[in-house]
């Protein structure tokens, strides 16, 4: 097909933070396409956190936002049919790409065609519409992969053959009620573990609907102690999406006696508590590109091809287990075919904290 000179996309229109956002319609199409890469025809996209925190912490002029996408597949770089023979021209897909990278303008999902990395990608089941597929969450996706595999558990297997026929084990999600508590929620579930919650108490409901075995409240002053008397003082893993002064804090006074490990999908606060035995480390979804990721104040990190290796598996296991009927989306705050307009608001709605127990989603057309 016939391809156009120039795409629309929300770019970082200083180097400065604050209200440096703005749609450009003459942003150049990224061809030739790069190896291991295809270009999506994108018709709806998800909104995260990151999409104001990246401009708001590393405003880079020029640079493209957001992550989360879902669209048909329209080219594809040499070479990829023979060794991605999965995917071709006219799939519906979905994944993550990295927002507003400032070493790398051309990547971002606010955009009318997306460059995407072939191995961080899903086929959106039959059925499926958009906006659920853009809702179904690629970066949360990346992160929980990351977390999993990487340090927390990594025996976890997606795959029916592989489910565990001991005992399950216990696992905390501090963040239970957020898109990305949901989705580790059914994919530890799935994976034959016990998926525990901590959220507020109105998203309680929202995270047993998941497939948490039980959720706790944090703000309640007795929650740690409910936990350590629930899992008999033997919680020896723990997920947390917050990574705050005061979900760490609980975090560990939540585990049993033996210590285990621990996980934040955000930089720890400066004033982390410690405690012996306790395994602790953080990540960051945007590895799993294995790009070096150039930014700074503890964001940075070095090239992992080894993440890039896991994302291709990591996300065939999820796109099995999605087609299986074994996920499903967060629920979708469809903001309408607003377009990219309606993506710019969108993301201050988020930075306003004005969307909780759902996923905001807008539809390009």
């Amino acid at each position: 097909m016939s391809l156009p000179a120039c795409r629309s996309a929300i770019v970082c229109v200083s180097d400065s933070p604050g209200a440096n956002l703005a749609v450009a319609h003459d942003v150049p199409m990224p061809l030739p396409l790069r190896p291991g890469c295809v270009l999506v025809r994108n018709f709806a996209v998800g909104l995260n956190p990151c999409d104001w925190k990246m401009p708001d912490k590393f405003p880079s002029r020029g640079s493209i936002g957001g992550s989360d996408f879902a669209g048909i597949i329209v080219a594809l770089s040499d070479h990829l049919p023979a060794t991605h023979p999965h995917l071709a021209v006219g799939d519906r897909v979905c994944g993550a790409v990295h927002g507003f990278d400032p070493s790398d303008h051309a990547s971002g999902s606010f955009a009318d065609y997306v460059v995407a990395v072939a191995d961080i990608l899903m086929k959106i089941p039959d059925g499926v519409s958009w906006a659920e597929a853009a809702a179904i969450g690629g970066t949360s996706i990346a992160a929980l992969g990351i977390a999993f595999h990487d340090f927390l558990l990594p025996s976890l297997s997606l795959r029916k053959q592989d489910t565990k026929a001991e005992p399950a084990s216990p696992v905390l999600v501090y963040g239970g009620g957020t898109a990305t508590g949901t989705m580790a929620i059914q994919l530890l579930k799935a994976s034959g573990f016990r998926p525990l919650a901590v959220c507020s108490a109105e998203s309680a409901q929202l995270a047993l609907s998941y497939g948490a075995e039980r959720a706790f409240d944090y703000t309640s002053t007795s929650c740690a102690d409910e936990i350590r008397t629930y899992t008999e003082k033997r919680l020896a893993h723990v997920l947390d999406i917050i990574a705050d002064s005061d979900s760490v804090k609980l975090c560990y006074q939540a585990m049993g006696r033996l210590g285990g490990r621990y996980v934040g999908l955000e930089l720890p606060p400066e004033d982390q508590p410690r405690r012996q035995l306790v395994h602790t480390t953080w990540v960051m979804g945007q590895t799993i590109f294995g790009n070096p990721l150039q930014l700074s104040g503890g964001y940075e990190r070095p090239a992992t091809p080894a993440h890039r290796k896991l994302g291709r598996r990591w996300f065939l296991d999820v796109q099995d287990l999605w087609h299986r009927g074994g996920i499903t989306s967060h629920p979708v705050k469809d903001g309408g075919p607003e377009g990219l307009d309606g993506v710019v608001k969108g993301i201050n709605l988020l930075r306003q904290r004005k969307v909780a127990r759902q996923k905001l989603v807008y539809r390009l057309y």
